[in-house]
């Protein structure tokens, strides 16, 4: 489906019903998660936004400390060899991030009054982004060593609104952020917002942002013979230049009644993931296209660290022709870092490389392909090799963290 408004190639196809409404299981935003080999571990939820009656998010949950599936996914452990981050700015754009998270220690700046964080999600979001590594403990963000600069995208209580997003991200490109996470995805644009998006493209700063708000449009699942609500664009995804993000869970799925995009660029893990708060050394658990927007900001922060003489749309790019192919393409950090132009640097590790996300049965020759291409472009013939781990590996790898089971 085309999108006339959109001036830069994109390889993303318009996003496929059948790919995102799968069994009405999926979950949005579960409380509960578990370890395959060890007890359950009950956590606390961090939503985009408050009621006015909620309290201010100020008590951390319990301790998580087995490997997240979503790193797991993602390949991280293995992209660290290559990048951490170190040298990049990362601004997230949410409802602030507390220069008291410890997970962010040292490395947290904030404009305004955005280092205080009531609703917690912004201070979530930035830990997915650049947690430190803490020993004992799995989680950590993708970009570990990158700098914060938390803006207040939103009121006090997570509400956005065209013009509270584009002051975040003017504040964000004067900051000197290389990467801007924006996490509210909102039903119309205005002109101050489009003008403050190709104020950061004018500044070389790549926007990554939620291709479709958090919560579902029902707020409860689908009932049978129900219809989904109809797809639709969001800004500032939906505008030129963003890379625009769509959320996955544990087995690339989405939940039956979550919000429907017209196309996204990327989709990463993004239900039912952990992330800490604003204060505390524990955990929540969250989902959302945001939170799949932080993993993306994230990576884009390890390649414009890996590589700082990309700009913006090269990055944004080099994200794109590197994920594996789906009608909404899956991250793959690894890739995106140890890729040089259409060359993989390191084609012998990509035989055994698995997918980010658990894929559909139709698509995994399309992912033996996507290897084997990289493979014979680097000169080394693995062809044979590549289809031969794509048929064997299971889909459902060895995770330890997974969204609760209902």
């Amino acid at each position: 489906m085309p999108v006339p408004h959109r001036p830069r190639p994109r390889r993303a196809l318009p996003v496929a019903l059948a790919l995102l409404l799968p069994t009405a299981g999926a979950l949005v935003a579960p409380a509960v998660a578990y370890a395959d080999d060890g007890p359950t571990v009950r956590l606390p939820v961090m939503r985009s936004q408050l009621t006015d009656e909620a309290n201010c998010v100020d008590k951390a949950g319990p301790v998580a400390t087995t490997l997240p599936w979503e790193q797991q996914s993602l390949d991280l452990a293995r992209t660290w060899q290559f990048a951490d981050g170190a040298g990049v700015t990362v601004a997230v754009v949410d409802t602030g991030v507390s220069t008291a998270a410890p997970a962010l220690s040292g490395r947290v700046t904030a404009v305004g009054l955005a280092g205080t964080d009531c609703v917690g999600h912004g201070s979530f979001v930035a830990t997915l982004v650049a947690a430190a590594p803490r020993k004992g403990i799995g989680f950590q963000g993708v970009a570990p060593r990158a700098r914060v600069v938390g803006v207040r995208g939103t009121d006090k209580r997570g509400k956005a609104t065209p013009e509270s997003v584009a002051e975040g991200i003017r504040s964000a490109v004067d900051a000197h952020a290389g990467v801007i996470e924006v996490s509210p995805a909102l039903s119309a644009t205005s002109k101050t917002l489009d003008d403050a998006v190709a104020y950061a493209a004018r500044h070389d700063a790549l926007i990554v942002a939620a291709a479709v708000p958090d919560s579902s449009p029902t707020g409860s699942a689908l009932h049978a013979g129900d219809e989904p609500p109809p797809p639709r664009d969001y800004w500032p995804a939906a505008s030129p230049g963003v890379l625009s993000v769509l959320d996955l869970d544990v087995k690339g799925e989405r939940a039956k009644d979550a919000y429907l995009p017209l196309r996204a660029d990327l989709a990463a893990p993004g239900e039912g993931v952990i992330g800490n708060g604003p204060t505390g050394k524990g955990h929540f658990i969250g989902s959302g296209a945001s939170l799949a927007a932080a993993y993306t900001a994230g990576a884009a922060a390890l390649l414009r660290s890996a590589s700082p003489d990309l700009d913006a749309e090269d990055v944004a790019r080099r994200l794109m022709s590197t994920a594996y192919p789906a009608d909404v393409p899956r991250l793959d950090p690894y890739a995106a870092v140890t890729t040089i132009g259409d060359t993989a640097a390191h084609p012998a590790a990509a035989a055994d490389h698995q997918a980010p996300v658990s894929l559909p049965k139709d698509i995994q020759g399309a992912k033996a392909t996507h290897r084997a291409l990289i493979a014979a472009a680097a000169g080394f013939g693995l062809v044979i090799a590549v289809a031969w781990a794509a048929a064997i590996l299971p889909r459902g790898r060895a995770r330890h963290w997974r969204p609760a089971r209902r």
